[in-house]
């Protein structure tokens, strides 16, 4: 018996690309059987396991597109001074970003959701994988987004748990030991050495970080093909903005809709090729 998983991958503000993937999905007809998400993916995936259908995958839309950074990283020079002066393990306090997911979730648990839906964090002190399919919704996302350095970690279960994108941040190979027999990848991540070169020490790091994320999930795909179906959605491509730069989701969100669209048509959900834009390649 066919078994479909849709698979949220991180990706911080790239997240919104996400959210134009399903809708296209989602219109389409293809229907998942269970989600996973990791990150700015358990975002997607927690609200859509909600809201399973059309007017879920528009909800998200909006969402995305009303998110400034302020709500999700209200930092600035003097609080980023502040956090090194203290010598604390974070920059900046994760309580907007839990104001806004309990304005879309409430006090529901993953139990609760129509769909079932698996999140993925990351245990802090040993790095292995930890995925969440009960409890409080918010603290579940809390703990898969919380990336090291900039949000607190989060204590759930007796572990301190940590961003999921560390341990797995395009959870397929969880997908697949869930039982999915067919996964649908929605991706973030590329490697187009077209680019222009990254400015500053955050950009620097960020672009470093999604090399390793693209070569990661390259690998996975490679890995675990011969175990389950996997078509990826066509990555964005090229594509130069920052995952901590929340002005664009609503272009992201449109431009991964028309990809999705074009993709589908040309069979996309069929074919078992590794997208070239996630491999380093020129135009």
């Amino acid at each position: 018996m066919e078994k479909t998983a849709f698979v949220f991958a991180g990706g911080g503000s790239l997240g919104a690309i996400e959210a134009g993937m399903l809708r296209e999905l989602i219109a389409s007809g293809v229907q998942p059987d269970f989600l996973v998400g990791a990150s700015a993916g358990a975002i997607n995936s927690v609200f859509f396991a909600f809201q399973p259908h059309v007017a879920g995958t528009m909800r998200l839309e909006y969402l995305w597109r009303g998110i400034r950074r302020q709500q999700i990283m209200p930092w600035s020079a003097l609080s980023i001074l502040s956090a090194f002066r203290s010598r604390g393990s974070h920059l900046v306090s994760s309580a907007k970003l839990r104001e806004l997911l309990s304005e879309h979730y409430g006090s529901r648990t993953l139990e609760d959701a129509d769909l079932p839906v698996y999140v993925v964090a990351t245990e802090m002190k040993t790095g292995n994988e930890v995925v969440l399919s009960s409890g409080s919704a918010v603290d579940a996302v809390l703990a898969s987004t919380a990336i090291p350095g900039v949000f607190p970690p989060v204590s759930l279960g007796g572990n301190m748990l940590i961003d999921g994108g560390v341990a797995n941040n395009t959870p397929i190979s969880t997908a697949i030991r869930l039982g999915a027999t067919r996964v649908i990848v929605l991706t973030t991540g590329f490697t187009c050495a077209e680019r222009r070169q990254p400015k500053g020490a955050l950009e620097h790091a960020m672009s470093a970080l999604n090399l390793l994320v693209a070569r990661q999930l390259v690998s996975d795909l490679e890995r675990w093909a011969s175990h389950a179906a996997i078509a990826v959605v066509a990555p964005l491509c090229p594509l130069d903005v920052s995952p901590y730069d929340y002005s664009q989701c609503g272009q992201l969100i449109d431009r991964a809709a028309t990809e999705t669209r074009r993709w589908l048509e040309a069979g996309g959900l069929n074919s078992k090729e590794i997208p070239a834009a996630l491999k380093p390649h020129t135009h």
